[in-house]
């Protein structure tokens, strides 16, 4: 299917601010990794400090999330945090931009699982979490195997516009996320699609269940779309770590998924999700609202 045509309106004066800013950060991108690092530990402070509207929902949420921890702890945690999202704006001017050569060092284990769903021509889930190194593991992953991946444009539509060349130089297919048909399409046609179900939206296809023991809406439809297709479903995570270098790991297939009971396999991919994030809790995507429009019952966690 040929791409759509680019806005004829991007070159519109509301939009520079956009393209100079996406600018500065090519320019920064040709920056060796460790100044690229410490810059991100002082733009990370800066909005920590600075910006207090999306500071207090990743407090809430790590509040919630581990209870056990003391308020200085959780301080300290916001705050790695947002040396990690900082660090993420830099992983994915990479991602987009850099040549195979200028990838960070990492190591990916368990790629033959990957190779063995392609080589089988059943499709596959690539079941994930939303971390702040999202686009450098789908980057790194993508270098050896060819993916589909979901998509949801950005609100701003001169980012949408670059994000949209990205996908179709690295991408075998970019599917809408609301596109249930071309997603079930790409499965039976053995396509790999990388797949994060853990920001739920409140649909037919959600329930509110235990993340991190606190109720959220989730995404039960992992299941559903695996039954519907035939399809695999490989877990897979990517880890930043303290020596700047990146661990990527592969999972072998999950057996008995689905397994007749949506509401168990949406709970084993929250288990799942919640291992990895405890291996590296700064990484995690905490500035999202995790914990909203649960229905009637249950408070407003984020309400001032």
């Amino acid at each position: 299917m040929s791409s759509p045509r680019p806005p004829s309106n991007l070159k519109h004066p509301k939009h520079w601010p956009t393209w100079f800013g996406l600018g500065v950060f090519y320019l920064l991108n040709l920056l060796p990794w460790p100044i690229k690092r410490a810059l991100a530990a002082v733009l990370g402070w800066c909005v920590y400090h600075i910006v207090p509207v999306r500071r207090r929902v990743t407090l809430i949420n790590l509040r919630l999330a581990f209870p056990a921890k003391t308020e200085s702890e959780i301080r300290e945690l916001a705050r790695a945090h947002y040396g990690s999202l900082a660090l993420g704006l830099f992983e994915t001017v990479s991602a987009w931009w850099s040549p195979t050569n200028r990838l960070p060092r990492h190591r990916i284990i368990g790629l033959e699982h990957l190779h063995a769903a392609a080589a089988s021509h059943r499709g596959a889930l690539v079941v994930t979490g939303h971390v702040t190194l999202l686009e450098m593991g789908a980057r790194i992953i993508n270098e050896q195997v060819e993916f589909c991946a979901l998509y949801r444009d950005p609100n701003n539509p001169a980012v949408a516009e670059v994000m949209r060349r990205i996908r179709e130089r690295h991408l075998k297919q970019a599917i809408p996320f609301d596109d249930l048909r071309g997603l079930l399409r790409a499965l039976k046609q053995g396509g790999l699609v990388w797949y994060a179900p853990d920001q739920g939206k409140k649909t037919k296809m959600s329930e509110v269940l235990p993340f991190f023991g606190e109720p959220a809406v989730t995404n039960v439809a992992t299941s559903r779309i695996a039954q519907m297709s035939g399809c695999q479903v490989i877990p897979y995570y990517a880890h930043r770590l303290a020596d700047g270098t990146y661990e990527l790991q592969v999972y072998p297939a999950w057996e008995n998924f689905p397994s007749g009971d949506h509401t168990a396999d949406a709970m084993r991919v929250n288990h799942f999700i919640e291992e990895q994030v405890r291996r590296s809790p700064e990484q995690y995507f905490w500035v999202h609202k995790r914990y909203k429009r649960r229905g009637e019952g249950y408070p407003d966690v984020y309400r001032s």
